[in-house]
């Protein structure tokens, strides 16, 4: 299996993601420039972190028009697992790969901090090694993830079981003093229709070994691994 970690203009998470999948899953991996189409065969693409484009006009307005987010969204619709972090969450809202968008902050205040994620659904190649309800201590760093759709819209994501986390308390509960940043219904990451795309704020990458504070976004990448793996 091969994984391509997209690359920007101000991208500054896609060393850390590469990191974990080289040394950590020790599969190959490679950086993918925003201004080539290629995605070199890679069986599942990683959208880092970052402030891509400096975010100008807003969050992830200027990436969707880049090369390799055309050749991103046609890899999604054929069923390729792409997995969106932070910015790269916001990238893939711009995208309409996933419904929504990412707002400012309650507060207007940049947030850099560890927050609790309550496990939704374990239907998904990126959760299938967690446990329905499982707490997850993992970092955020954000100005803009305020998670916002319309009603239906998010109908539909509780309906088809699309909601992969919720900020919580350390015990799982949902309530609006752990949401630090005001998204809708608590939600930190979000599956499209089709399962295989799942975009989130809080970074995994960020919190993959121990000596980072927490080990549990890991957990985020081995299902992904295995998933790939099952698959060859």
């Amino acid at each position: 299996m091969k994984f391509g970690v997209l690359v920007f203009p101000g991208s500054n998470c896609d060393q850390d993601t590469y990191h974990v999948i080289a040394e950590m899953a020790r599969q190959p991996v490679t950086c993918l420039w925003h201004d080539s189409p290629d995605l070199q065969g890679c069986d599942a693409i990683l959208v880092p972190g970052g402030f891509a484009y400096g975010d100008y006009l807003r969050t992830g307005a200027i990436a969707h028009f880049s090369p390799v987010m055309q050749s991103v969204k046609k890899f999604a619709t054929e069923g390729g697992p792409v997995l969106g972090i932070c910015n790269g969450f916001q990238i893939l809202c711009e995208s309409g790969l996933l419904p929504g968008a990412l707002l400012r902050n309650v507060g207007l205040k940049y947030i850099c901090k560890q927050v609790n994620l309550r496990t939704e659904t374990t239907n998904s190649p990126f959760t299938h090694k967690l446990k329905k309800g499982e707490v997850l201590r993992i970092p955020i760093g954000h100005m803009e993830g305020n998670y916002f759709c319309d009603a239906a819209t998010l109908d539909k994501l509780r309906g088809e079981d699309r909601v992969a986390f919720r900020y919580s308390t350390p015990e799982g509960a949902i309530t609006a003093e752990a949401n630090p940043n005001g998204s809708l219904d608590n939600i930190a990451g979000i599956l499209n229709a089709g399962r295989n795309v799942l975009g989130m704020m809080p970074h995994p990458d960020r919190s993959s070994e121990a000596l980072l504070g927490s080990a549990d976004g890991w957990k985020i990448f081995e299902s992904l691994v295995e998933t790939l793996a099952a698959a060859r």
